[in-house]
């Protein structure tokens, strides 16, 4: 496989001059676009993450729509990285369960390009931003199988857990074949090396099947809600409509 040429300009972070300081004002216009447009979900939403390589029909691919829409059903805002493959799924999935279907894409020189399934969309020129957005608006992290920059999601959100930067929430991998190497190597070598903690294995599940990511991603909203003082209606009463 021949490498794509690699053109400079597409390096944000290292193309700074004297005059970029200018460049403050655009991140914090893009917060600010943010933060304000996703202020307005009047639901709990869960980030979705999956490779955007994957195809139509692939099992992959199916899991996402399947999960996405089971969630929706469920009274939770779908939110995704706008793109193609598992997040093209997620989105459709959620408008399949009638939820809200919300993209973060991310302008890339390839590859990436805004899927059609979006109700709420929103277009960011600087990762770190979107990886904000992600965690900021997320009651769960639902992970499938992906590749870099699914796992950059993932070590982001157990990263902040972990050093108490946010409060805990479900971090869920599904498919334990797919995660099982990954799992063991920070078993076997990382926890064992002394360069996490044993427990931090904790603050990530695995199941296998999409209704266990479900139902994990309900009960721990549901928990924090009771333990916060506040109504658990929201996913409840959206989960008896939609059965209804």
């Amino acid at each position: 496989m021949t490498a794509r040429p690699f053109n400079s300009r597409d390096a944000l972070i290292d193309d700074w001059t004297a005059q970029d300081t200018w460049r403050i004002f655009r991140i914090m216009a893009e917060f600010v676009e943010a933060f304000e447009t996703m202020a307005g979900l009047d639901r709990p939403a869960v980030s979705v993450f999956g490779s955007a390589r994957v195809l139509p029909g692939s099992p992959t691919y199916e899991m996402a729509r399947e999960v996405s829409r089971k969630l929706a059903e469920a009274g939770f805002a779908v939110i995704t990285g706008g793109g193609p493959g598992a997040m093209e799924a997620a989105n459709l999935g959620a408008r399949e369960g009638q939820g809200t279907s919300i993209g973060l894409n991310i302008r890339l020189p390839h590859e990436q390009a805004p899927n059609p399934y979006q109700d709420l969309a929103l277009d960011f020129r600087y990762f770190f931003i979107r990886k904000v957005t992600f965690v900021k608006y997320a009651s769960a992290f639902v992970i499938l199988p992906g590749g870099f920059g699914t796992l950059d999601e993932l070590s982001e959100a157990l990263t902040l857990i972990q050093t108490k930067k946010i409060l805990p929430f479900p971090v869920v991998l599904v498919g334990r074949e797919f995660w099982a190497g990954l799992l063991d190597w920070l078993r076997t070598t990382l926890a064992a090396d002394g360069m996490i903690a044993a427990g931090d294995l904790e603050l990530m599940t695995i199941v296998d099947s999409i209704d266990e990511a479900v139902e994990l991603v309900c009960r721990e909203y549901d928990q924090v809600c009771r333990e916060r003082g506040q109504p658990v209606r929201l996913s409840r009463q959206a989960r008896g409509e939609r059965k209804g």
